[in-house]
């Protein structure tokens, strides 16, 4: 099918009634739950899973995209109005703009972080129309020894990037590691760790776990805090699109800055928006003309980091399809719908399916489009969105994870999964040990183990047919550069340390 043919399907995919209802739905359900304080975009988009079970593949993928960028942009509110960023991606700058509330500017906090995390969010669409398919061709001649290296640079990165900790990331990526091992699915097709279990000889389900991993750990949190809830800062909130052209014009470069390196950090797998967000707050501050006025109510890193954290979800997107590898623990739970669905991620997908292919990238289009008029109306309502008590909430949510468990194998035990893995990812957060790494451990575990095994069944036993193909050995090489980079910096550091006699 040629280019055009394949538009016209894509759209005839996305602009059914059906479709737009259900993304209508998602835009509503993400923008409610970023805007509570704790409830990430991570727990948006694991809450929608088991309700897209029963929907087609576009409308499936489309409430899954659509509730993404909404949670991610509804994090700003919260962290304007009360100082509590209702995602992580919102983090970087929600002392900024509560200090801009203080300052009576919270309409232009609340605008800059929606138009700009809608042209982010609209140039990582671009960039993922643009190189996806490419890649994809490209892909097509990786065997499993690119795969290999893939993999390991995969679980490198999340290690490396997406922690302050690198023991504890290790911990935690061997931890996920172990978890994948469980069951009947390994090449050998040994049963591994399932003390004689038959509803462990299937797996560990990964979309169980990970519910229970981000919704289950948030409600244990909410259960033992304490602390008193914050209080809503009560105003009259003005026209937020006002003074956002004048935005524009001051800082082009800060928000073509913010879309490039949020793109870029998205790409890489185990970074994600949160990621994405604090460096480019943090370059913002860095290379601009008024540093000084960092932290005291100052818009620019809110317009660079509010770009940048929604053109991390397109980027991110682009490893999830091209190579099946998740760029950040949004895109693991997204991965695992795709392939319920049938679509399984890969080059082949832009082979065999291309119209569904092409009908995400109009869903990542549409779904930046209505953030601008959905998400007005969200801040118009956010003060009384802010007011739902947690009591109510959190036994809702309860009750729905719950359901969503049970029904994916209508058994008792995927609840018990997602229970255990709720109070696991509870007690190690507590403890300082981040989750993705261990997300991503689940799901590239199987991978790593398939494509090693291949490829010394391919090769013989022989290690060294990993750097005899041009492409393989370029990533293996990269791949050995960036695990042993922190290691060589530690050693030149030592060594100039030392005093000369």
């Amino acid at each position: 099918m040629d280019l055009l043919t394949l538009a016209a399907a894509a759209a005839k995919l996305v602009f059914d009634p059906y479709v737009l209802v259900v993304m209508v739905g998602a835009a509503a359900f993400g923008l409610f739950v970023g805007a509570i304080p704790g409830l990430t975009a991570t727990m948006a988009t694991a809450l929608l899973v088991p309700i897209t079970f029963f929907m087609p593949p576009v409308p499936a993928v489309a409430a899954i995209v659509t509730a993404t960028a909404m949670a991610i942009f509804s994090g700003d509110i919260p962290g304007a109005l009360l100082r509590i960023p209702g995602t992580p991606a919102s983090a970087a700058y929600t002392d900024e703009a509560y200090q801009m509330t203080l300052k009576g500017q919270s309409e232009q906090a609340l605008g800059a972080g929606l138009v700009f995390s809608a042209i982010g969010g609209l140039f990582g669409t671009a960039v993922l129309i643009a190189a996806a398919p490419a890649l994809a061709e490209i892909a097509l001649k990786f065997s499993s020894f690119e795969y290999f290296w893939l993999v390991i640079l995969g679980l490198s990165a999340a290690v490396f990037i997406g922690s302050n900790s690198v023991l504890k990331a290790i911990i935690a990526l061997l931890i996920g590691l172990l978890v994948g091992c469980v069951g009947l699915d390994n090449p050998g097709g040994y049963p591994r760790f399932t003390f004689g279990n038959t509803e462990l000889m299937g797996g560990i389900s990964m979309i169980p776990m990970m519910v229970g991993m981000f919704a289950i750990s948030e409600i244990l949190r909410f259960v033992v805090n304490t602390d008193p809830p914050a209080r809503v800062l009560v105003q009259r909130l003005g026209n937020v699109f006002a003074g956002m052209w004048a935005l524009t014009k001051k800082y082009p470069t800060q928000i073509l800055r913010g879309s490039v390196l949020g793109t870029a950090v998205g790409i890489m797998p185990g970074a994600g928006a949160d990621m994405a967000s604090w460096m480019s707050y943090a370059l913002s501050k860095k290379l601009s003309k008024e540093p000084e006025k960092f932290g005291t109510g100052h818009v620019e890193g809110i317009v660079e980091s509010g770009a940048a954290n929604n053109s991390a979800l397109g980027g991110a997107w682009i490893p999830a399809l091209v190579f099946g590898i998740p760029g950040d623990s949004i895109t693991a739970i997204a991965i695992g719908v795709l392939y319920l669905k049938g679509l399984n991620p890969g080059p082949t997908l832009f082979l065999n399916s291309p119209e569904n292919v092409y009908a995400i990238f109009l869903v990542f289009i549409v779904a930046n489009i209505i953030m601008v008029p959905l998400g007005w109306l969200a801040i118009r309502l956010s003060t009384n969105i802010l007011r739902v008590p947690g009591n109510i909430l959190m036994p809702i949510i309860l009750l729905f994870c719950a359901v969503g468990a049970f029904a994916i194998n209508n058994t008792v035990f995927g609840v018990t999964i997602t229970l255990a893995f709720g109070l696991l990812a509870y007690v190690m957060e507590e403890n300082g040990f981040p989750v993705a790494p261990a997300i991503l451990g689940v799901v590239l575990g199987t991978m790593l183990e398939e494509n090693f095994v291949t490829s010394m069944i391919k090769a013989n036993g022989n290690p060294l047919v990993f750097f005899e193909r041009p492409i393989s050995a370029s990533l293996g090489v990269l791949t050995i550069i960036i695990l042993f980079w922190p290691l060589a910096t530690w050693l030149v550091r030592r060594l100039r340390a030392r005093p000369v006699y």
